[in-house]
């Protein structure tokens, strides 16, 4: 691999690490050019071990040789390593690399609802939901309790997001997702039926037979602060609750989409 010591923040190549933005990166116009951000050794090895395609490496001197050694081996010799003192290097990003290593990867090319929905029984829905951690902690129990698929509304967070992607600790690799730019209707179409976690005066709790027994199920989860648009649980099939003690209301997005993955799981 070339190892390229900068000294300077202008250096060509580094500009993917600190000057450009998420809306950069991610280059909807040309959404063959995007580039994402993945941090730390283990992040890194589950995405080139889900197939994503490597560009560039960012990396502590002392890493090198150290923690981010197999990560830049696996990357090949086309690679460029950029290097340099870890104070220009945090000047560069704005934060201290975790582990030492940032690598960026090519985007994908966003797949078609029906694909990534074709053979899947059950998935999620993530309506607005923007908040960078609540979404890695979304995909990180979609991957871990059997959610076949997400599906993202176009104002939800990019799950690509470097810090979305370091709390889901690479889960954002695992499951396939896509967004959901024809609206509940176009699941529907495919034969799912849909669950809004929603509290309304006729919503069912979550370990209701009937939710566990359909064969293809979309749990829809809303945003942190004011939950699902009415419209949206208008169009859904079932509404549904986390039965809660103590007078509390509702949980955060993220803990009540782990609860209700386990609970609606493929039995």
């Amino acid at each position: 691999m070339p190892v390229i010591e900068i000294t300077s923040l202008d250096h060509p190549g580094v500009e993917v690490f600190g000057t450009l933005t998420e809306a950069q990166l991610r280059n909807r116009l040309e959404p063959s050019k995007g580039i994402f951000i993945a941090e730390s050794p283990k992040v890194i090895t589950v995405a080139l071990d889900a197939g994503y395609e490597p560009v560039s490496l960012l990396c502590e001197r002392r890493h090198i040789a150290g923690d981010a050694a197999p990560v830049i081996a696996r990357c090949g010799h086309s690679v460029p390593v950029y290097t340099g003192d870890r104070s220009l290097l945090s000047s560069l990003t704005g934060y201290t690399l975790t582990r030492g290593v940032l690598c960026a990867m090519r985007r994908p090319i966003p797949r078609p609802v029906e694909q990534v929905c074709h053979d899947a029984s059950r998935v999620v829905v993530i309506d607005d939901v923007t908040d960078t951690t609540n979404i890695g902690a979304i995909f990180r129990s979609a991957a871990a309790l059997g959610i076949d698929a997400v599906l993202l509304t176009p104002t939800a967070c990019d799950p690509l997001n470097r810090r979305a992607v370091r709390v889901s600790m690479g889960s954002v690799f695992l499951v396939p997702w896509t967004r959901l730019d024809g609206g509940l209707e176009q699941l529907h179409a495919m034969g799912f039926k849909s669950v809004a976690m929603a509290l309304t005066d006729h919503s069912v709790p979550i370990d209701d037979p009937a939710l566990v027994a359909e064969p293809r199920l979309a749990i829809v989860m809303g945003t942190e602060g004011d939950g699902l648009p009415a419209s949206t649980i208008a169009a859904t099939h079932y509404v549904a609750r986390i039965p809660m003690s103590h007078h509390v209301d509702s949980l955060n997005v993220a803990a009540a989409a782990a609860v209700a993955f386990w609970q609606l799981r493929r039995r």
